[in-house]
């Protein structure tokens, strides 16, 4: 029994679709010379099983992209792939999914670092934006990092955390989530594309 890949119109998955896709990964939204290239923490299971970036209910990513002017209209989960058209790509700090970003180990978030660290030097996004300050802390050993962005580069990258968009971040609201990101497509735009 294959797991369904819902679009905007089609069925979600089921329970058991969704619990199967414990430790999958989903492919990167990636290209050489994106102007911002998001990084997630890891796949939830609902975004495993339906083999598509911030797909869960209530993950606020879509809506937050066009809130924050990156988008011009709110796009669906399965629509991630014309983002790179936009100029816009997606990965993660770690591949596989689980059901929740605390199941990650620290050893995990950091070799996930190291990971995206060569990523961005293959790829050579203007900027990065990690999402989640927490993970960002764990993966790059920076204790008292906070929201916004970061003196460092990344691999000559622009780099930027961002709140996680996740439905269970209470502490930002989708107007607070779009503020933040809003800086990053500001910042970008003022900075153009030196490429």
């Amino acid at each position: 029994m294959g797991s369904k890949r819902p679009g905007p119109n089609s069925e979600r998955p089921t329970r058991q679709d969704v619990a199967a896709a414990y430790g999958r990964t989903i492919p990167d939204v990636i290209r050489p010379g994106l102007q911002v290239l998001f990084c997630g923490i890891n796949p939830s299971l609902y975004s495993a099983a339906v083999g598509r970036h911030f797909a869960r209910p209530g993950n606020r990513f879509w809506p937050t992209l066009h809130a924050a002017g990156f988008t011009i209209r709110l796009m669906h989960p399965s629509e991630q792939d014309e983002l790179i058209g936009l100029g816009l790509g997606i990965t993660n700090l770690v591949d596989r999914a689980t059901a929740r970003a605390d199941e990650l180990t620290t050893e995990e978030l950091a070799s996930g670092g190291d990971r995206l660290e060569a990523k961005v030097r293959r790829y050579r996004p203007s900027f990065v934006a990690v999402l989640g300050v927490t993970a960002y802390r764990s993966a790059f050993g920076r204790r008292l990092a906070s929201i916004g962005c970061q003196k460092d580069r990344l691999a000559g990258a622009g780099l930027w955390v961002l709140p996680n968009p996740s439905g269970l971040n209470a502490h930002y609201q989708l107007g607070d989530l779009a503020r933040a990101f809003g800086e990053l497509r500001r910042a970008a735009e003022a900075a153009g594309d030196p490429r």
